[in-house]
Order: structure tokens, then C-alpha cells, then sequence
């Protein structure tokens, strides 16, 4: 027994071992589906469009025959006593006999089944039923699509930090590599001590700069962990590279491409919410309307002083009973009039909701893809930015060591070359970024 307790631990600690030498590994799009199937936001919304589906059947199956059964069974502890003139019973005329009618128990099985004839508000029920589906439908949509954007930003973020380091780390080995010279001409006197001092100024920065985005990265990777849906600690692999989705995502032609407003996600919904208080009008004027239901009843009564209901010999009289129900609402002192009113406002509040959408949604449109273009113009100028600042720097370096130009001369140059490689790994990330929110303003249901 122990022996096999011990080989289910070592197979437990291998299988533990094995899923921690081997993490997750995704490319933009395997996180992007990955994260539709599993992220939390995106989960719960596929469960709204679930239980939209059941309240629409719950709607529909309310118009549908009911049949409910009832049973009564009632056992008098004392029972209740009238009274009557003794005179019936040969006694003196003035005086009364209490006297206890029935049995002292009774039972009572009967089942009713109804029926819905006319109802206004179970038709308009069963339209906002419909509408109501689609509205959870197109909120599924709108939130995969806030999703896919987070995925994008979030992965492009780690990317962004993963390169920054990269980058941060080789310029931390040239600028010690760099004092290292110095310090040993300075030992020899032939360099200034200023010299000395520049350099370590310059490499006390970037390692700052560099411990800040290695804690940014960290939290860089929990934040796509979180959007992915999986544990926040989760090692994870990236197989893209930013550079990579950079080229992948210059797209000149999107920038270009004609977009009718009305098949963008939030018009939708907003021509949802407009349908909906439409719906909303109809069902106030529905009430003011007659309803008419019928109902067909049927069951079996019994009485005993004793409880013998479950005999075989106990009598029971069975009854039956037809009826139809009609509610003619004739007077609520306003109360319809003004509910009806207060959803009329409604209504006028959805449309100028709808045009404002609409208006606001075509000034997005033209501003992302202002963004989107300028991204792309920005990048080719920090990449040109980038290959000159490297120049400059390294006719820096040459010229310091052979005495022509100062320390303080190649430090500018240094931060000159460190921020042009900042803003170069910042356009391709923002080049990616603005192409998922020109996408996510143009997608349509039909992709």
C-alpha cells in the first residue's frame, strides 16, 4: 500500500514538473480564440444569450394550456356549531339547539386546466421576447469584440516590455563596457574625470529604466493571463514578435474603405434599445385592452369523521366546472394614460440616443482612421529616426575617444539613440493597436 502511495505521489510530481517545464504557448491569434472561448466577460455573455433563449420559451409557453392540481384536506379539531330554533325538534318555542352540520374531516382532489383567449400584453411579450434575444446576442458580440481588442493590447504590451529589455540589456553591457575604457584612460591620466562621472550618470538611468519595465513586464504577462481567462501566475510563451505583427498590420488600404455606420455593433444596439421602448409603448396601450381566458375544472370531494380516505369502501362525488374569464379595464383614474406617456418619452429619449450613436460613431470611424494612418506615417519616421540616431551615437563614440568631442557630447548623443529606440518599439506597437481599434469601430456581423 505504501509502495503505491509512493508511485502516485512520483507520478503527481512529475505530471506537476512536466506542465511547469512546458508552458502555454500562443501567437496573436491562438491567445485572440483562446480568450474568446475562455475569458470570463466573454463566458458570461454567452450564458445571458442562453438565458434569454429560455425566457423567450418561458414567454411563449405562458400562452400555452396550463394544468395545475390542487388537493385539500381539512380535519375540524372542534368543529364549528350553528344554531336553530328548538321548536323544529318539538322543544319550546324561543330557544335554540347548537347544532354541528358536515363531518369532521374532509378531502377535496381537483385539477383545473386554462387557457389564454386574448391577451395585448402576452403578443407584445412574445415580440420584446425576440428583441430581447437579440439584444443579448449583439452584447455577446460587442463584448468579444472588447475582448479581441484587450488580447491585442494586452499582448502587444508584453511584446513591447520583452523588447524594451532586450534592448535596455544591450545597451547596459556597451555603456559598462564604455566606463570600463574610460575609467582605465582616466587612471592613466589622460581623460578628465568628468568623462567618468558622464558615463555613470548615463548607466544609472538605464538600469533604472531597465528594473522599471522588467516589474512592468511582469505584470505585462498577468494582465494578458487575465484577459486570456486562465490563473494570472500562468507561465505563457509569445510565438509572435512585434516587429512581426508590425509588418502584418499596415493595411493602407483599411484606412480607405467605405463603412456604413448602421452595420457597426453599437448602432445595433442602440436600434435595439429603440425597439425595445417601441415595445415598451405598445405593451402601456396594451393594458387598456380586454383580456379573455377559459378554464375547465374537474375533481373529487369525500367526508368521513375519521381518516379512511385510502379506503377502498370511501365514497367520493366527483364535480366539474366550465368558465370563461373576461377583464375589461375601464377606468385607472390616469394611471394607463400616464404610464403610456412615460413611455412615449422613452421612446423619444432612444431615438435621439440612436442618432447621437449614429453621428458620434461616424466621427469615430473618421478619427481612427485619422490614427490609424498617422500610426503607420509615425513609424516610418521613428525607423528613420532610429538609423540616424544610431549614426550620430557612434560617430559620438569615435570622436570622444580620439579626443575631438566631449563626454558630455556623446551622453546627448547616448539618450538621443536610447529614446529613438523607445519610440521605435512604441510606433510598431502603436501601429498594431490602432489597426484592432479601426477593425473593432468597422467589424460587421457579416465578417
Amino acid at each position: 500500500m505504501i509502495h503505491k502511495s509512493l508511485l502516485l505521489l512520483i507520478y503527481l510530481f512529475s505530471t506537476f514538473a512536466f506542465s511547469q517545464d512546458n508552458p502555454a504557448s500562443f501567437s496573436l491569434q491562438q491567445a485572440i480564440d483562446f480568450a474568446l472561448e475562455n475569458n470570463r466577460t466573454s463566458k458570461n455573455a454567452s450564458r445571458d444569450i442562453e438565458a434569454a433563449k429560455k425566457q423567450k420559451w418561458e414567454t411563449i409557453a405562458s400562452g400555452f394550456p396550463q394544468l395545475n392540481a390542487k388537493a385539500d384536506y381539512q380535519d375540524f379539531l372542534k368543529q364549528r356549531v350553528q344554531v336553530i330554533p328548538s321548536e323544529f325538534f318539538g322543544g319550546d318555542s324561543g330557544e335554540f339547539l347548537p347544532v354541528a352540520f358536515g363531518t369532521k374531516q374532509s378531502f377535496d382532489g381537483s385539477a383545473t386546466i386554462s387557457q389564454l383567449l386574448f391577451d395585448g400584453s402576452y403578443l407584445v411579450g412574445l415580440q420584446s421576447a425576440k428583441v430581447f434575444l437579440e439584444i443579448s446576442k449583439n452584447a455577446k458580440i460587442k463584448t468579444d469584440l472588447e475582448i479581441r481588442k484587450q488580447v491585442i493590447n494586452a499582448y502587444g504590451n508584453v511584446l513591447l516590455a520583452e523588447e524594451s529589455v532586450k534592448i535596455l540589456q544591450k545597451n547596459i553591457v556597451n555603456v559598462e563596457k564604455n566606463l570600463e575604457e574610460i575609467s582605465r584612460i582616466y587612471d592613466n591620466g589622460l581623460e578628465e574625470e568628468e568623462s567618468v562621472e558622464q558615463l555613470k550618470i548615463t548607466l544609472s538611468g538605464i538600469k533604472s529604466t531597465f528594473n522599471n519595465v522588467s516589474r512592468f513586464k511582469k505584470l505585462n504577462y498577468q494582465m494578458l493571463n487575465l484577459t486570456l481567462g486562465i490563473h494570472i501566475d500562468s507561465p505563457i510563451v509569445l510565438t509572435d514578435n512585434l516587429e512581426t505583427l508590425n509588418m502584418q498590420n499596415i493595411d493602407l488600404e483599411l484606412s480607405d474603405s467605405y463603412f456604413s455606420v448602421e452595420n457597426n455593433i453599437d448602432y445595433l444596439i442602440a436600434q435595439n434599445d429603440k425597439t425595445s421602448k417601441e415595445l415598451l409603448v405598445k405593451l402601456e396601450k396594451s393594458k387598456a385592452l380586454p383580456s379573455l381566458s377559459t378554464f375547465l375544472s374537474g375533481g373529487y370531494v369525500s367526508f368521513s369523521n375519521d381518516f379512511s380516505f385510502t379506503s377502498n369502501d370511501q365514497k367520493y362525488y366527483g364535480y366539474g366546472l366550465f368558465g370563461l374569464n373576461l377583464n375589461i379595464p375601464l377606468f385607472s383614474s390616469g394611471a394607463r394614460g400616464a404610464s403610456t406617456q412615460r413611455a412615449k418619452i422613452n421612446l423619444e429619449k432612444a431615438k435621439d440616443n440612436l442618432t447621437e450613436t449614429e453621428q458620434r460613431l461616424k466621427l469615430q470611424i473618421a478619427t481612427a482612421k485619422s490614427d490609424y494612418q498617422f500610426a503607420i506615417e509615425d513609424y516610418d519616421n521613428k525607423k528613420e529616426n532610429l538609423k540616424l540616431a544610431e549614426r550620430i551615437e557612434h560617430k559620438n563614440q569615435v570622436k570622444f575617444y580620439e579626443g575631438i568631442s566631449s563626454s558630455f557630447d556623446l551622453r546627448q548623443a547616448q539618450i538621443q539613440l536610447y529614446t529613438a529606440q523607445q519610440e521605435f518599439l512604441q510606433a510598431m506597437y502603436d501601429v498594431i493597436n490602432k489597426k484592432a481599434e479601426l477593425e473593432t469601430l468597422l467589424y460587421t456581423i457579416n465578417n
